[in-house]
């Protein structure tokens, strides 16, 4: 499992990072988690065929994480139209917007394309890749991420209303290969009790701002005892889990 971090800016962009995007690679296969960035500029710049994308998942509708979602929709709906995902989405009113916002464009929706409401749980398996939702309280609707492919276990928090409040509950005995968390709304350091005793692999702070930076290498140094790799995602960063 590939994992390439597109955008890994907060509520906007910085200079050098874009807003929320990340693109996971499985056997050929792409997968999107958020979409706050045009995804089929990063997808052509790299020389991936946009049918090899076989499902979007967005955490939550800010735009930070969503606004890319249109011009995805808006291209693969008139010119890249063999390509088929899964569109899964907190709120299905995001269906609606994008058709009409495509009404406005005179190029409406033409083809079918399949979006979902996502919902606690196991919302996705194509064999491949296994994606659960936990509902979070960072919005009226918003959810981490679970994501399972071959052999490995990936979460993503997405935004929090704070680790203490709603850090996605699993069992103890749970192995997270990594963990990718945002560090946007609180400190960081508000993470350690809720990894205390779990198994983890790697933590990625990602959706960070300059205000809670010392908080991050304050983690790192902390879960550091804990034999835990750290790394801070920039845009166009890779992790091969």
């Amino acid at each position: 499992m590939r994992i390439t971090f597109l955008g890994t800016s907060h509520g906007v962009p910085e200079p050098n990072r874009k807003c929320s995007c990340t693109m996971i690679e499985v056997a050929g296969n792409v997968y999107f988690i958020d979409m706050g960035t045009p995804a089929i500029d990063a997808l052509r710049t790299r020389m991936i065929e946009v049918d090899a994308v076989k499902g979007v998942f967005i955490t939550h509708m800010h735009g930070d994480h969503s606004n890319g979602l249109i011009s995805f929709v808006d291209i693969v709906n008139w010119y890249f139209r063999s390509a088929d995902p899964d569109i899964v989405v907190p709120d299905l009113e995001a269906y609606h917007a994008i058709k009409n916002w495509l009404e406005v464009t005179k190029v409406p929706l033409g083809r079918k394309i399949r979006f979902r409401e996502t919902t606690p749980g196991l919302i996705y398996d194509d064999g491949l890749v296994r994606l659960t939702a936990f509902l979070t309280q960072h919005c009226v609707k918003s959810y981490a991420y679970l994501v399972e492919a071959e052999g490995k276990t990936v979460l993503f928090t997405g935004d929090l209303r704070n680790p203490n409040v709603d850090f996605p509950e699993m069992t103890t005995d749970t192995k997270l290969d990594l963990v990718v968390c945002e560090a946007a709304h609180f400190e960081a350091t508000d993470y350690l009790p809720r990894f205390l005793n779990k198994k983890i692999g790697k933590i990625c702070v990602n959706h960070y701002s300059d205000r809670y930076l010392p908080s991050v290498f304050s983690l790192f140094a902390a879960v550091s005892d804990m034999k835990i790799c750290t790394v801070l995602a920039t845009d166009d960063l890779e992790i091969v889990v």
